[in-house]
């Protein structure tokens, strides 16, 4: 499990004087650049590969509040990568000072061509290094199929 630490700031509060949602988004995808540099995907090597991740869904299960000052923990675990390394499932979890879990939240997306728009397998340096990710107890190869379970189909307004 790789794991990231905050202090809650001003910025982070809402009007009803707890961490508001925006902020457990941008306290994840913060712990997410960290944890993908450390393991080799920087945004220079991710530059050179001319790709960028892309996210299809996030789902945010809120337990218990947090406050202004208080300390809080993020981690980050990987449930899911495609063989290609294309998709990819996160796991991302936030503990207070005691440890209890604050919240949990799932983050499916995959990786982009920045050029074409399309998406893309992760090129083989880059997939190799996917073996050191921290994964959880139930982790699966994903399939495009897996990436449309939810029923979820774009549905474009009648002008």
């Amino acid at each position: 499990m790789y794991k990231k630490d905050f202090e809650i700031r001003w910025s982070d509060i809402d009007a009803n004087r707890h961490l508001a949602n925006s902020a457990y988004i941008n306290f994840m995808s913060h712990t997410r650049t960290a944890f993908l540099q450390e393991h080799g995907f920087s945004l220079m090597e991710l530059s050179k590969a001319g790709i960028g991740p892309v996210v299809f869904h996030e789902h945010v299960h809120y337990f218990k509040e947090a406050f202004l000052g208080q300390p809080i923990t993020v981690s980050i675990e990987v449930s899911g990568l495609s063989e290609d390394g294309m998709f990819f499932k996160f796991d991302h979890n936030f503990y207070n000072s005691k440890g209890q879990n604050l919240a949990f939240c799932e983050i499916v997306g995959a990786w982009i061509d920045l050029k074409t728009r399309k998406l893309t397998g992760l090129p083989e340096d880059l997939l190799k290094l996917t073996a050191s990710f921290p994964k959880t107890e139930a982790y699966k190869a994903l399939t495009k199929e897996d990436m449309r379970s939810h029923g979820r189909l774009p549905k474009d307004l009648t002008l």
